[in-house]
């Protein structure tokens, strides 16, 4: 029923109403000895005036009710046969203000009006001439229909013009609409993006370096009897694993404060310090790599090959039933291929922890990696007592 509009809005409408009734009643009633035969045309003249104003006022606030307003005064003129006001020309603004903001059942009231108000307009100028005996019936036949006809297209072409300019600035707001739509969708999806991405990195970091120092927890307070060098090794383990993934969160949390700061991301220079952290847990680690990179990888495969390794390497430190954990990357042209395979007991390979694991958020996360890069990614039992985890992902033939 009524638009939402700004203080600002309102005021500035009310204001121009109030200048146009000053600017158009004041010449109205400077002439009223020349334009009224008696005072009751002079104080209608007036009253239409402040409707046509009113209507003025209204127009973006409630376009339905400007057009009704607008009609009732027309009504009320022709009613009292008085001449053209110029209040009048308040139907212009009345009709762009209809077309650019109005409803769509008031968007084509509005049009009609103005075909059926060029009509109305005809009729009430051309007819009472006639009536009067103001014409002759033989100058009804040319100089009455030319008239009427320059009238009737007249008043259309005037009446439309300004409905039309309201319907380009109708089409012009609508589409400035639909951009700020789409532009916050878009920065709304790319800010779950974000969220998601700093999500999986924070697993990725934490998940791996508690699993670290829970392994070398362990493993000091079994040894801290018999062998106090290893336990002092397992605490300095433990130290600089948790500075490390301090360090990362810390990162991550500042990347969620200012978005557009990527921060520095894990590169293949970065594997050696991740195998060494896995050594350091008390993990065998075989690693080969066979053909290995001929040239610079694209970043995003180097960041998707060090979060998969991390998180398959974290796995078989949590879920693993202990032997050696054998990783092989393969650098072809066109891709690179990686494993990661670990001995489980029998009973997990069905049921237990790395069955758990492969149902888990880590190897959504690892799955979503390779998608994210175009590559695939498969993790299970392999049947004959370990877990793999096998991802293919393509690096293109220019490297």
């Amino acid at each position: 029923m009524f638009r939402p509009l700004t203080r600002l809005q309102l005021v500035v409408d009310i204001v121009v109403a109030g200048l146009f009734f000053a600017v158009v009643a004041l010449p109205t009633i400077v002439a009223a000895g020349a334009w009224w035969s008696t005072r009751a045309d002079l104080i209608a003249s007036l009253v239409l005036t402040a409707l046509f104003a009113a209507a003025l006022a209204v127009r973006r606030l409630a376009p339905w009710l400007a057009l009704a307003v607008a009609w009732f005064a027309a009504l009320v003129q022709m009613a009292f046969a008085l001449p053209p006001l110029p209040a009048n020309v308040a139907i212009f603004g009345i009709l762009y203000a209809c077309a650019a903001y109005g409803s769509r059942l008031v968007y084509w009231a509005s049009f009609g009006s103005s075909i059926v108000g060029a009509g109305v307009i005809t009729a009430y100028l051309v007819v009472p001439p006639l009536v009067r005996g103001a014409w002759s019936v033989t100058d009804a036949v040319s100089t009455y229909a030319f008239l009427a006809a320059t009238l009737f297209v007249s008043a259309a072409l005037a009446l439309l013009l300004a409905w039309t300019i309201g319907a380009l600035v109708r089409t012009a707001l609508r589409a400035r609409a639909n951009q700020r739509a789409q532009e916050l969708a878009e920065a709304e999806t790319a800010a779950e993006a974000e969220r998601t991405r700093i999500a999986r990195d924070m697993h990725d970091v934490v998940a791996h370096s508690l699993a670290v120092v829970i392994a070398q927890a362990d493993g000091a307070r079994y040894a801290a009897a018999a062998d106090a060098r290893a336990a002092t090794d397992a605490l300095s383990t433990i130290s600089t694993t948790a500075r490390a993934a301090l360090s990362d969160v810390r990162m991550l949390l500042t990347q969620l404060r200012h978005t557009e700061a990527e921060g520095p991301q894990p590169t293949l220079a970065d594997l050696e310090q991740l195998y060494a952290q896995v050594r350091a847990a008390g993990v065998q680690l075989e690693v080969d790599v066979d053909p290995a990179p001929r040239g610079e990888a694209p970043a995003s495969v180097q960041l998707a090959v060090y979060r998969i390794l991390q998180e398959a390497l974290t796995n078989a430190l949590r879920h693993g039933s202990g032997g050696t954990v054998r990783v092989a990357l393969a650098w072809h042209d066109e891709r690179v291929e990686l494993s990661v395979s670990n001995a489980v007991a029998p009973v997990s390979t069905d049921t237990g922890s790395m069955a758990a694991a492969a149902r888990g958020h880590g190897l959504i996360g690892m799955r979503e990696r390779a998608q994210l890069v175009g590559g695939t990614l498969e993790a299970g039992p392999d049947g004959a007592g370990s877990f793999v985890v096998r991802a293919t992902l393509p690096v293109g033939a220019d490297r």
